[in-house]
Parts: C-alpha cells; sequence; structure tokens
C-alpha cells in the first residue's frame, strides 16, 4: 500500500528542505497550475528518471487528485522513499496552500479529451443501433485511437484543443 502524506506535512518537509516534490502530470495540466517547488516529471517519463532523482530526500509525488502519484510511488520504491502527496493538487488547494497559475476551475486538456470522445463513441454506438452499421467501426477506430494516445503518450485531440482559446493561459497584466 502506498504510504501518504497531508498537503500541510509535505509543505514542512519542503520547507525544511527534507523532500522533493515531483508533479507526475502532464506538461499542460503543470503549467496551467502547480505547486511552488514543485518538479514537472510525467509519468510517463517517471521510470527513464528515476536514476538521477535524488536518494538523500523523502520523493513526495503529487498529481491531480492521488491515483498517478499512488502510480508513481510503485515506481519509485526500490530506488528511494517516496510518498503520495494524499489528495494531490485539488487537497493542496483545498487547505488553503500557495498554488502557481489559476486553472482551479478549468477542466484539464485530458478530461476534455475524454469528454469528448466519450460522447462520441456513445451518439456512435446509438447510431449503429439505429442501423448505420458504419458507426459501430468508426466507434471502434476511435477506442483504437485513444489506446494508441495512452500508450505512445502523443494524442492529437489534446494537442488541437490545448490550441483553443479556452485553453490558453491568460496574459499577464
Amino acid at each position: 500500500m502506498t504510504r501518504t502524506i497531508t498537503p500541510q506535512e509535505a509543505q514542512r518537509q519542503l520547507a525544511a528542505g527534507e523532500a522533493l516534490l515531483i508533479d507526475v502530470r502532464e506538461p499542460a495540466e503543470f503549467a496551467a497550475s502547480h505547486i511552488p517547488l514543485a518538479v514537472s516529471l510525467p509519468l510517463s517519463g517517471l521510470p527513464e528518471a528515476l536514476a538521477e532523482l535524488p536518494r538523500d530526500r523523502t520523493l513526495i509525488f503529487q498529481c491531480q487528485s492521488g491515483m498517478r502519484s499512488s502510480q508513481a510511488c510503485a515506481l519509485a520504491a526500490q530506488r528511494a522513499e517516496s510518498v503520495s502527496l494524499d489528495g494531490g493538487i485539488v487537497a493542496w488547494r483545498a487547505a488553503g496552500l500557495p498554488v502557481v497559475g489559476n486553472a482551479g476551475l478549468r477542466l484539464s486538456i485530458f478530461r476534455q479529451v475524454q469528454m469528448i470522445v466519450g460522447a462520441m463513441v456513445a451518439l456512435l454506438v446509438l447510431a449503429g443501433f439505429a442501423g448505420l452499421t458504419a458507426a459501430f467501426a468508426i466507434a471502434g477506430l476511435m477506442g483504437a485511437m485513444l489506446a494508441f494516445a495512452g500508450a505512445t503518450g502523443w494524442c492529437g485531440l489534446a494537442m488541437l484543443l490545448a490550441r483553443m482559446p479556452w485553453n490558453r493561459a491568460a496574459p499577464a497584466s
């Protein structure tokens, strides 16, 4: 079972220099908002980077809500002491601790992809049951594309959504 740490205890350890905070979310999520002092290292790149991480400090892995950081702890278990930030950046923000950026209410690109693809597959399946059998093949293709995105980390829809006005950072004033 993954050990967890509260946001307050994580902040104390970070301030004391006892720990390194590693944000395992995707770069777009990190750019939108992150915890001060966090280092961006997406979960997909963690296995290759483990050898470079310090062994003399506790590694605190952090994501949006705690799922990916638990996976990161499992990957790092043999390498160094690691813990998962309980509740991720959501809990950190709820505790009133500082966050760089202002994406608290914005849906992540990945949630947007999930909503769009999920809705399209559901509509295509309904169209298939209504007699348009080609819709089943298109729904299957979309599922394959989503699996490809998960396996490779490359998602064309996510790249397109990142360019949309609602996903761009507001200009600094």
